[in-house]
C-alpha cells in the first residue's frame, strides 16, 4: 500500500504601502501562481523581488508605465505584466519546491536602480 506524498508550497506577501494580494498562498508543485500588487497612487514603476528562507530579496521584474523594464536572472517560468491602472501581476508556472519564499512588491514614482534594498 503506498502512500500519498504531497509538497506544498507556502508564498507570503508583505506590506509595504502597496496593497498585494493574495497576502498568503498554499499550492502543489507544477502548479500556478498569480501575485497582484496595486502600487502607491501616482507611482508608475513597480518592482517584484524573491526572499527565500535566510537569503536577502533577489530582484525579479521591474515594470514602468505598463513596459518591462529590467529583468533579473529569472527562469523563463516566471512572466508579468503591467496594466492602464498601473497594477502589475507576476505569474510563476510549474511551481517548484525552491519557489517557496516571500515575494516583494514596491512601487516608485519613476524608475529606480533595482540593486537597492526594497522598502521594508
Amino acid at each position: 500500500r503506498g502512500s500519498l506524498r504531497e509538497t506544498w508550497l507556502h508564498v507570503c506577501l508583505v506590506d509595504s504601502g502597496v496593497i498585494q494580494t493574495p497576502k498568503y498562498l498554499i499550492k502543489s508543485r507544477k502548479q500556478q501562481m498569480t501575485l497582484r500588487c496595486s502600487p502607491v497612487s501616482g507611482h508608475l514603476s513597480v518592482f517584484w523581488y524573491q526572499q527565500a528562507l535566510g537569503k536577502g530579496p533577489q530582484f525579479l521584474l521591474q515594470y514602468y508605465n505598463m513596459e518591462e523594464r529590467e529583468k533579473g536572472n529569472i527562469s523563463d517560468r516566471f512572466s508579468g505584466q503591467q496594466f492602464r491602472d498601473n497594477h502589475s501581476e507576476l505569474k510563476l508556472l510549474s511551481l517548484e519546491l525552491k519557489d517557496s519564499a516571500l515575494y516583494l512588491c514596491a512601487s516608485s514614482e519613476d524608475t529606480a536602480l533595482h540593486n537597492q534594498q526594497p522598502p521594508v
